[in-house]
């Protein structure tokens, strides 16, 4: 039984959670947990950080994927790179007002990569080539903010409360008295356009709480 109704208290492991891209147990069964405490297991590596794994953070630190760079540089890197694209708070900054990025890359099965490829060529021409990533045998991820931009909504899109941010086209930005109604309409346009423009549906990341797409 779900430990919500039961009201049992239940530990949980690292590979018990789950944890994938964007999703967890938790994710996958809503309505079961709720997270009362986070224990972290920290390694001590003399100072140093975890592989640097993102090419973009390892290219502005100026280090191979998988090297290691002081904790405070990585932080502080980390941070400005996060800065740069509106995700971290700034009451003065509306790009920072958001859920974070509101959609989650696609994940295709090759059939559905194949016939999206073929979408985007007709679209945007022969030649054009689609942000593909291997996402497991079989499947394919692809980025949702390249879908927005390239099905018409570029960075700063829409004239009402509710707009795309400044700064990266995956966060919908409350610009100062947006309502919950702004926003999803906003979020509604831009599922109707990537769906129309390449056949793919986007999926809402934050969870909707009452309301839905």
């Amino acid at each position: 039984p779900p430990a919500r109704r039961t009201r049992e208290t239940v530990p949980l492991g690292n590979e018990e959670c789950a944890f994938s891209y964007r999703h967890s147990r938790f994710k996958a069964d809503p309505e079961r947990y709720v997270v009362l405490r986070v224990r972290f297991a920290l390694e001590d590596a003399g100072g140093l950080s975890g592989p640097v794994k993102y090419a973009e953070t390892a290219r502005v630190l100026g280090v191979a994927p998988g090297d290691r760079v002081p904790l405070a540089t990585a932080r502080e890197t980390v941070l400005k790179l996060r800065a740069g694209k509106g995700m971290v708070l700034d009451p003065e900054d509306h790009d920072t007002w958001s859920a974070g990025s509101f959609f989650t890359n696609p994940i295709l099965d090759d059939e559905a990569f194949a016939a999206f490829r073929t979408r985007v060529r007709e679209r945007l021409g022969e030649d054009a080539e689609a942000p593909a990533y291997p996402a497991g045998p079989g499947h394919t991820k692809t980025s949702a903010a390249w879908l927005i931009d390239k099905a018409g909504f570029t960075k700063g899109y829409g004239s009402g409360p509710a707009r795309i941010s400044t700064k990266h086209t995956l966060a919908l930005t409350n610009r100062g008295d947006a309502t919950t109604e702004d926003l999803l309409a906003l979020a509604r346009e831009v599922v109707a356009g990537v769906h129309e423009a390449f056949g793919i549906t986007l999926v809402n990341e934050p969870v909707t709480v009452g309301v839905s797409l």
